[in-house]
């Protein structure tokens, strides 16, 4: 049995694997300063639900790109799950050669999303993944995370035009019918989404160009089911992305050791 924990900036996901298959997932709001003693109130709630004890586990791996956070995730596994945890970036060997002038400035998010993908996907990829930021990641054939690159999100764009203009409203990001609004909202969802579409097909043309090699185009994040059917740039639509790469990151790191 594993938790696998996986904390962006706006959620963290727990994630459960019996060994065969991903059997439970919950999210919740990702708050810095949560403790050890928070997270297992609300996690040993749902796992009862599930039919699960808190105690049941052999192992935990985390990735986290909230630093701050990361001792407390660590005092949960160790309090409440008896285990030592495997943390990203700190204690665990990834198998992938990371091909950036600074290996160490590569968020853990970004290369746990480069070993989901290449175990799955074959040559070279793009891995796009859509949360508070949207970073487009090149994967070379061999696994190797040869950098990429980071836009503000989707959210994150629509929250400061709400913000930063006093008569924008905040509205909700959904597919507009039509590209060319006829009042303020619409006009709004519309600049936000197809511009973002924009933003995708216009980067993956020119890192494809670039890169002057075929590339499949992977998407992932809580965002990307939005762009469904709003683009053929992208080839494939993957939600389990970065879980499958943490359970291959704890498959390499003795997971048979409790």
């Amino acid at each position: 049995m594993l938790l696998a924990i996986e904390q962006g900036n706006t959620n963290t996901l727990f994630a459960v694997h019996d060994g065969e298959r991903w059997t439970a997932q919950w999210r919740a709001a990702t708050h810095s300063n949560r403790t050890a003693d928070e997270y297992a109130v609300w996690l040993s709630q749902l796992l009862s639900m599930a039919g699960l004890a808190i105690g049941a586990f052999d192992g935990c791996i985390i990735s986290s790109v909230v630093p701050q956070s990361i001792f407390n995730l660590r005092n949960l596994a160790r309090r409440y799950l008896k285990v030592e945890p495997l943390v990203v970036g700190e204690n665990v060997d990834l198998g992938i050669p990371v091909r950036i002038d600074k290996p160490s400035e590569a968020g853990a998010d970004r290369l746990v999303n480069a070993i989901g993908a290449h175990a799955v996907y074959p040559g070279s990829l793009i891995v796009i993944d859509s949360g508070t930021a949207t970073t487009f990641d090149v994967i070379a054939a061999d696994g190797g995370f040869e950098g990429g690159v980071i836009a503000p999100g989707i959210n994150l764009s629509m929250e400061a035009l709400h913000n930063a203009a006093a008569k924008l409203p905040r509205v909700a990001i959904q597919k507009p019918q039509r590209v060319v609004g006829t009042d303020t909202v619409v006009a709004m969802q519309s600049g936000v989404f197809w511009g973002y579409i924009a933003l995708i097909e216009g980067l993956i043309a020119r890192i494809k160009a670039e890169r002057q090699e075929p590339m499949t185009v992977v998407a992932t994040g809580g965002v990307a089911s939005l762009f469904h059917g709003a683009t053929t740039s992208i080839d494939h639509f993957d939600p389990d992305l970065t879980i499958r790469g943490l359970l291959e990151i704890w498959r390499r790191n003795g997971a048979a050791s409790p």
